[in-house]
């Protein structure tokens, strides 16, 4: 649901009531993961997808029956062996979907409010919902804050609220979604109860440093994958809004010092394109001892042989430089700006989700490498 938080928190102002379907788990070759959400209000206005196409249709009728009728209902999507145009996931997958109507009075709509709004201003939030359990406990929400302070209530046992938002506060620190089985009690044992938490965060850092015209393009690709793009380079002749009109932040300082003093997280990644040893040494000396998700270097082959003696010689260790992604990107045989920037995305993608960067044809590794996480693994749908 947070997925499309902009939209509906613009329905929560203008007082729209609307129903919102949300994955919540699933199964095999599946196209969204849990948290993907499409919300359809009373005059019939469809946002967002929770599967790419396949079950859109069936589940635009279940969010409209759920304005009618006011039920939270939890429904389970699957390829039928017996019947190839049955609705199902073509692709083999298996999919839950909580339908939640927010109406007015609906019980959990102050805590969507609150948590939509929080979202669509970019802060960290996360909304845990009961997804399988008692009737009357189906949908009831909590907002959980970073600090582990949460609005509204589960309805259940005193200890379930408290135990849900720690565990949901773990959860929105790592940037994670995922579900919970635990007791009606609050205590992690037992399955009387499923609760999914949706985790939004910042968007993630990227930082270019060298402001070419490859770092022009890399900005372009790096806003299309959803992370808040910074330049530096200390020539203020090149690092202008000009050149970079789609970046969110333009810095002209040595790119060394700038990485000192600016946050970074297990999510940020830095990409250094100045390929020039005064820039490059200082600053790729402190990027790879930061725990940061990606270090890359641009330069030919020649330039990362001498880049990584010089790095040795001022005390960078080998396990140090196994981190450095050099020369940069994955091999696309890129020769343009936009290809060079297409295949460093790539290389920053497939470490992200543990892809191997090889041909999906005639291969024999999973298509989604991350679908075996902890996130929203299939429950029993009551």
């Amino acid at each position: 649901m947070l997925d499309i938080a902009e939209e509906l928190n613009r329905w929560v102002e203008q007082g729209r009531a609307f129903a919102v379907a949300t994955v919540v788990a699933v199964g095999g070759s599946a196209p969204r993961q849990p948290g993907a959400a499409l919300a359809v209000d009373s005059e019939g206005t469809a946002i967002g997808s929770v599967s790419g196409g396949c079950v859109e249709g069936a589940v635009y009728e279940l969010c409209q029956q759920a304005l009618e009728d006011g039920d939270t209902v939890l429904e389970r999507f699957g390829y039928s062996d017996e019947d190839a145009f049955a609705v199902g996931l073509t692709c083999g997958g298996v999919i839950d979907i909580l339908v939640t109507p927010v109406g007015p009075q609906a019980p959990a709509r102050e805590v969507f409010a609150a948590a939509l709004a929080a979202a669509a201003r970019g802060e960290a939030t996360a909304v845990a919902r009961v997804t399988d359990g008692p009737a009357e406990l189906m949908g009831r929400a909590l907002l959980v804050h970073p600090d582990g302070r949460y609005e509204g209530a589960l309805g259940g046992h005193p200890e379930l609220d408290r135990a849900v938002a720690d565990e949901a506060a773990a959860l929105l620190d790592a940037g994670r979604t995922a579900t919970l089985s635990l007791g009606a009690d609050g205590r992690l044992c037992g399955r009387p109860l499923t609760v999914l938490v949706e985790s939004s965060v910042p968007a993630p850092r990227m930082i270019v440093f060298g402001a070419i015209d490859f770092a022009a393009a890399l900005v372009r690709v790096g806003k299309f994958l959803n992370y808040h793009v910074t330049v530096c380079d200390a020539r203020p002749v090149f690092a202008t809004r000009a050149r970079f009109p789609e970046a969110d932040e333009i810095v002209v300082e040595w790119p060394h010092k700038y990485l000192e003093r600016t946050a970074t997280d297990s999510r940020t990644v830095l990409c250094v394109l100045t390929h020039d040893a005064k820039f490059d040494i200082p600053l790729l000396q402190a990027a790879l001892r930061l725990p940061v998700a990606y270090v890359g270097a641009m330069g030919s082959r020649r330039t990362h042989l001498d880049r990584n003696k010089r790095l040795r010689d001022v005390g960078v260790t080998e396990l140090e430089l196994n981190r450095l992604h050099s020369p940069i990107g994955l091999d696309l045989g890129a020769r343009t700006p936009e290809e060079t920037a297409l295949s460093i995305a790539a290389q920053i993608v497939a470490n992200r989700r543990g892809g191997s960067g090889v041909a999906l044809t005639g291969a024999h590794t999973p298509i989604h490498h991350d679908a075996a996480d902890a996130r929203g693994r299939m429950g029993s749908v009551a």
